[in-house]
């Protein structure tokens, strides 16, 4: 029986499990939930109120929210070792990529992005306060700054030579680092080489499981960008 995945087609954090599931060839039907979040449905099945909501039965309660949990419930689920080695070393330098990723990139990537994305901000942020325009642009500006040391981070410490986290093939940390550097797009960021390099390899490696699901985030940004123009 084929699992549910509840996305929301914009959100790189959505990108990161569809181009999971499509490089590993798993059954999952998609069910886009732009507009239908928040009901009551919703909830019971995920109290947090997320996506990328997985639905599979093998769960103690049958559901479960995070990307990078996800990948890792479904790598641990069907032995898909490729994505995440069972070598106790490598599986740590992968899930120290991820939560890096989670706890330190991405409130920046989001502080310097969503603003130009339309999307609401994390209560708490300069963008969610009584703070004026110039307050709250300095602050999306210093976060775009500060991206430059994480991603530097990931150059020197976790790829350090590689062409991937994963070594020869991309792992799920991989997945999730590329899927989230689409929303720098957004701002026009100045990527360096090496990034877009990484990029490129990493749509190359994965092929169409890549393409196709970034197609959606691309045309999103693509028609934000054009609103402002």
């Amino acid at each position: 029986m084929a699992n549910t995945l509840s996305i929301l087609k914009p959100s790189v954090n959505n990108l990161t499990t569809r181009i999971f599931v499509r490089a590993a060839g798993l059954d999952c039907d998609e069910v886009d939930v732009w507009g239908k979040k928040s009901t009551p449905e919703f909830l019971a099945k995920g109290p947090a109120d997320l996506t990328p909501l997985l639905e599979d039965e093998g769960l103690p309660k049958g559901s479960l929210w995070e990307s990078c949990a996800i990948m890792q419930y479904l790598c641990n689920r069907h032995g898909l070792d490729r994505f995440y080695p069972t070598d106790p070393g490598e599986r740590a330098m992968v899930d120290s990529a991820m939560f890096y990723l989670v706890g330190t990139l991405y409130p920046l990537l989001a502080r310097a992005t969503y603003p130009a994305l339309g999307f609401p901000q994390y209560a708490g942020e300069v963008a969610t306060s009584d703070a004026d325009d110039e307050m709250k642009a300095k602050a999306q500006k210093d976060a775009e700054a500060a991206l430059a040391g994480p991603l530097e981070v990931y150059r020197a410490w976790f790829l350090d030579g590689r062409q991937f986290i994963g070594g020869d093939m991309p792992s799920i940390a991989d997945i999730r680092f590329a899927a989230s550097l689409e929303f720098l797009r957004a701002i026009d960021y100045p990527f360096p080489a090496w990034a877009e390099e990484y990029m490129s390899a990493m749509e190359e490696a994965l092929g169409d499981a890549y393409s196709e699901p970034a197609a959606d985030v691309r045309g999103y940004v693509d028609y934000v960008k054009s609103q402002s123009s």
